[in-house]
């Protein structure tokens, strides 16, 4: 296993750590964790290097950090605990430390080593700092509670880069993966954090699974042609931990087959290894799924609000990624999450606002239509 510092705060972590959003359940409840496989998993990966655990409140409907406190029992020295606070259901000042109470109670632990505000957002934000999030924080490192403050991000590059310049952060967590570099934080949240000598670990550097799961005959040539036999899910581990600055990289692995085939991946891991020939690659790939966009949609947002109350670039997005990785037809979690908020492409009722509205010049209508049909 290789192991990255993180100067700032002179921690030697895993450049793999182990992600408990994704572990393997019982009946295809989530919220039922399958405890014997998942402790067989943890296990093994702690032996075989990994001394990064990452979970959060919300996890497997609040089970996760449950299930991680019961399986760390004579192994917590071993590693690096990562939770998250619970954000959005800080209301008042005394929950900060409320919950922070209960994950601790879960956890089994005395200390968490790196607690971060979890999903920062440009609405969040604002709320946590009237509420005293800063003085919450410093006083749980002096009490011993937490030791590494810390936040993880979903929300635009901007937005990013106040928070980061906020505080004298211990490390951030975001999205990025080859196909998401100008997404939220993306790269360039990444080399500014870097700027900054805040250290970054990466989530969703396989896309939810994307990246390596229904590829396309056409993708699979390209990753064919390199000399070297390498699965679809080395090349996107490969790309995310060639960045000095990404200290660890998050999987929500579910089965030992993909604990074993990571760590593997993860021995042979170091920063600017990618060569000319690789990187070149990678882009190939990277254009191509680009080229399956339907709708050339830059999310300007012009076209809201919607009279009917449809998210047009949220159902635009879902749409768009649903052909780019070989989707369509199955269904959506998101797009079913849009019609369970009255907000999908079924109450559009062709008025034209949008068209009106649009600088691209997208026929709306037709695609929400369409959009709709497809994703359902």
């Amino acid at each position: 296993m290789e192991y990255r510092v993180m100067e700032n705060i002179n921690v030697r972590v895993s450049a793999l750590g182990f992600g408990c959003m994704r572990l393997p359940t019982l009946g295809g409840d989530h919220a039922r964790i399958d405890k014997d496989e998942a402790e067989k998993m943890l296990h093994y990966a702690l032996d075989h290097g990994v001394n990064y655990v990452d979970t959060a409140y919300p996890y497997h409907q609040e089970n996760s950090e449950t299930f991680v406190g019961e399986a760390l029992v004579g192994h917590r020295s071993r590693v690096f605990l990562a939770t998250k606070m619970p954000t959005w259901l800080i209301k008042e000042e005394s929950d900060f430390e409320r919950y922070l109470d209960i994950q601790l109670k879960k956890l089994q632990t005395d200390y968490i080593d790196f607690y971060l505000l979890h999903g920062l957002n440009k609405k969040r934000w604002p709320d946590l700092l009237k509420l005293g999030v800063f003085e919450f924080l410093d006083s749980a490192v002096k009490r011993g509670k937490i030791r590494f403050p810390s936040f993880s991000f979903h929300d635009d590059v901007q937005t990013f880069k106040e928070i980061i310049d906020a505080k004298k952060w211990c490390m951030s967590q975001i999205l990025l993966n080859y196909m998401d570099v100008e997404y939220q934080a993306g790269l360039e949240g990444l080399h500014y954090a870097e700027d900054k000598k805040i250290p970054i670990v990466v989530m969703e550097p396989l896309r939810g699974g994307r990246l390596v799961s229904r590829i396309p005959e056409d993708i699979m040539d390209i990753w064919r042609s390199y000399g070297e036999e390498r699965s679809p899910v080395e090349w996107a581990f490969k790309w995310v931990y060639n960045f000095e600055n990404v200290k660890c990289v998050l999987s929500g692995m579910n089965s030992m087959k993909q604990v074993k085939e990571n760590i593997s991946i993860f021995q042979r891991s170091s920063p600017n290894s990618l060569t000319a020939e690789e990187k070149d690659i990678i882009e190939r790939v990277r254009k191509v799924y680009q080229s399956r966009i339907k709708v050339n949609c830059t999310g300007c947002g012009y076209c809201e609000p919607c009279p009917s109350g449809v998210a047009i670039p949220s159902v635009i997005s879902v749409y768009n990624q649903a052909a780019i990785y070989n989707m369509e037809g199955d269904g959506s979690q998101e797009y079913k999450m849009l019609l369970d908020q009255q907000k999908g492409g079924d109450r559009c009722i062709r008025c034209g606002k949008c068209l009106e509205a649009c600088p691209q010049g997208i026929n709306i209508p037709e695609v929400m239509e369409e959009a709709h049909r497809n994703l359902k």
